[in-house]
């Protein structure tokens, strides 16, 4: 195009030609639950009304509402709307599995006026930082809430105002929350309702490989040794009987991620930096749901000896494995059972699974790991 013909083209026409700023979408249109589950409770326990969704008073903690879809950087915005006592919260960056408060985090909802904020107060990342202010309508008005989410700066405003800005990374317990996952509402069952819902996504900061998340990703691992069954149920991998299975890659410092759940007394372990399948060789990290046992699930084997973090025989947890030089924290279900600073074997080396016990089987999911 010419200087002459560009200039015989209308402005409204040039505008539409330029790329258009990314706008938030809408996560709720007013007339379903479309884009949404609940989770650990009845249908019931989430309805629509009136162009909002109302917590049903009937049904109470650890039900949610979760989004269908995981973020990781976003811009949320929503109305709340409560009257006298209310209390729930806005999970983000929440599991597949466990405890979305740990694991992740919850910007709280509460009704009460506090003189002076609290960690429970509205707007606290709860239960740990207070808000810097309270600034709550409790009687029987809608509030506006903001969450901004760009790792690892967080923001939170309530009804215009700014409450939180935090770095998380130089907080002790949230640098190690998880990195995306759902957004949700809970129900401590009280009937608060939300409306106008929507979310701008921002620019992903946080990149995995992934180990394993379907079965051909079973390409990337060899067997070490034994004789173990690996399995690969579709998004599952299942381990049972006596043996090891190694990356091809190998890992000196990383984050290693996913969600585990066992027999009861299931017996197995997380190896990493190995030269070999010896215990000599390698380090492993303990899994095995017997509290007493001198090193249960989470325990840094021969090492350290973990808080037992009290595994549900067949129930999905998620498992963290962070490594860093001397370094070696692990976090189960959100909490930090181990936290090692004396390693000496400082070589890269692949990242085992290992099957410890005929008929104890052991199953992973979103198996994922990130060098440092």
């Amino acid at each position: 195009m010419t200087r002459r013909e560009f200039a015989s083209v209308p402005l409204s026409a040039a505008l539409l030609a330029s790329p258009a700023e990314p706008q938030p979408v809408s996560l709720f249109d007013g007339k379903s639950l479309a884009g949404w589950s609940v989770q650990d409770g009845p249908e019931s326990a989430f309805y629509v009304q009136d162009g909002a969704i109302v917590i049903h008073e009937g049904s109470n903690f650890p039900t949610w509402l979760r989004s269908d879809k995981q973020y990781e950087n976003f811009d949320f915005e929503c109305e709340f709307f409560l009257k006298g006592w209310a209390n729930s919260g806005i999970y983000f960056h929440a599991p597949e599995h466990g405890r979305n408060t740990w694991c992740g985090f919850k910007i709280n909802l509460f009704h009460q006026q506090d003189q002076q904020p609290r960690p429970e107060s509205v707007g606290a990342v709860f239960p740990l930082v207070p808000p810097s202010k309270v600034n709550i309508k409790n009687k029987g008005e809608w509030n506006s809430l903001r969450i901004r989410m760009d790792w690892p700066k967080l923001e939170v405003w309530v009804n215009g105002e700014q409450v939180q800005n935090l770095d998380v990374e130089q907080n002790p317990e949230l640098r190690h929350r998880l990195r995306s996952g759902y957004l949700g509402i809970e129900s401590l069952s009280y009937p608060l309702r939300f409306r106008n819902l929507k979310i701008l996504e921002l620019t992903p900061k946080f990149k995995w490989d992934i180990l394993y998340r379907e079965p051909q990703d079973l390409e990337r691992w060899v067997v070490a040794q034994g004789n173990a069954k690996w399995e690969t149920l579709g998004p599952v991998l299942r381990a049972d009987n006596v043996g090891y299975l190694a990356t091809k890659e190998k890992y000196r410092d990383f984050i290693f991620q996913t969600y585990i759940r066992g027999s009861r007394f299931h017996n197995g372990g997380i190896i990493f930096r190995a030269d070999s399948t010896a215990t000599t060789d390698h380090y492993e990290i303990q899994l095995h749901d017997v509290e007493g046992a001198v090193y249960p699930t989470g325990s840094l084997y021969h090492f350290q000896r973990a808080a037992y973090p009290r595994i549900e025989p067949e129930q999905w947890y998620l498992f963290q494995l962070f490594v860093k030089d001397q370094d070696c924290l692990v976090r189960i279900n959100g909490e930090t059972v181990v936290d090692y600073h004396k390693l000496t074997r400082l070589t890269a080396g692949p990242i085992m699974i290992q099957a410890h016990q005929n008929n104890r089987w052991v199953e992973y999911k979103d198996m994922k790991v990130k060098r440092l």
